[in-house]
């Protein structure tokens, strides 16, 4: 098999910008794991606004999922405090957001082509804006962890 070592240098080279990129525009170039801002007001009223939109249909206008989610494949969980969004870091939050699950046999599609990656950052922004306080600090520490090369 003959490689074409310019496509594979040029496709490094793609990749390591891209990365840059995204890390500047998540702002995670030196927070590490913590992307979310579910204390910025005006990110989280944009966040608001953009879960209406998208995610409420199957989430719940209320974050609270669909019932039968934990016994029903397809079934949408909630992102309210009985969910396990929080149980995950930040960048974990953001791919599955872009990529969806349905490629790992869940239902849920990608929004990387209908949302911006503020878009996405803002939704989550305001899921975790609803969070009580100690689910808050605990998905704080996850970050932390994750920041560390722990999670």
């Amino acid at each position: 098999m003959k490689v074409n070592w310019m496509a594979v240098v040029v496709g490094v080279g793609i990749a390591a910008v891209g990365s840059i990129w995204a890390g500047r525009l998540l702002g995670t170039g030196s927070g590490g794991g913590t992307i979310l801002r579910p204390d910025d007001a005006r990110l989280v009223a944009r966040g608001e606004e953009v879960y209406r939109k998208n995610c409420a249909s199957c989430h719940g206008a209320d974050l609270r999922g669909q019932p039968g989610w934990q016994t029903t494949a397809g079934k949408a969980p909630p992102h309210d405090a009985t969910g396990h969004t929080w149980h995950h870091p930040d960048p974990m939050l953001v791919m599955v957001t872009r990529q969806g699950t349905v490629r790992r046999g869940g239902a849920m599609p990608g929004f990387a082509g209908n949302l911006s990656d503020e878009d996405i950052v803002a939704v989550l922004s305001y899921i975790k804006s609803r969070w009580p306080d100690e689910i808050r600090a605990t998905h704080d520490r996850i970050n932390a962890r994750y920041s560390a090369g722990a999670g």
